[in-house]
């Protein structure tokens, strides 16, 4: 495959390549299916890990359980939450990444340092990027070392731009059950500053 050239691609031109990326192949125990939603135009970024078995079975990003719950956390319909002009959803690994021993397996390193950057650089009308997972917070808050619940705790201190949130899939339900705080607090916060990011779009 070609490199990416320096000058940036038309977005439809990038999705294109993107979407028949073969790099990680050999790895990949079902084959690539690389699982994205992007628009210039998007006012959210979604910076989670890597698409999971459903997700690789739909094409669609968070199209199962962990994606309602995420929904229900922002306060969005499903709607809102598919409409590229609102939301763009880049994970860090594009294509589901396969299973491990206690759960799917980290997201591949070659697809992020291929295509991360290309895919975020369309995005200039972002007012807000939650990231999502310990693999999100290594690429986008490198400077946080403290782990991912402390990163979810000090949500006051990453800016108006940046929110850290753990993952919402139902195996973190005891995560979520030893941190009442977390839907207390937390989540109202989280609901109206995405509120504010999409304030005149609907």
């Amino acid at each position: 495959m070609p490199l990416i050239p320096s000058a940036p691609l038309p977005v439809a031109s990038l999705l294109a390549r993107v979407r028949a990326c073969t790099l990680c192949a050999e790895h990949l125990p079902l084959g690539p299916r690389p699982v994205l939603q992007l628009d210039p135009a998007a006012r959210i970024l979604i910076a989670a890990q890597a698409p999971g078995r459903k997700v690789h079975q739909t094409g669609i990003p968070f199209n199962d359980a962990s994606g309602d719950r995420l929904r229900a956390w922002l306060g969005i319909t499903r709607a809102q939450f598919y409409d590229p002009r609102l939301f763009a959803i880049v994970p860090v690994g594009l294509c589901y990444p396969g299973r491990g021993v206690s759960g799917d397996l980290p997201p591949r390193p070659e697809c992020a340092r291929r295509w991360r950057a290309p895919l975020l650089q369309p995005l200039t009308q972002l007012q807000l990027t939650l990231v999502i997972g310990r693999y999100a917070l290594s690429y986008h808050l490198p400077q946080e070392r403290t782990g991912l619940t402390a990163a979810v705790q000090n949500w006051r201190q990453h800016g108006p731009d940046t929110v850290v949130l753990p993952h919402s899939s139902p195996s973190n339900n005891r995560w979520l059950g030893r941190n009442k705080w977390f839907e207390q607090e937390f989540i109202p916060s989280l609901r109206t500053r995405v509120a504010q990011a999409l304030r005149g779009i609907y």
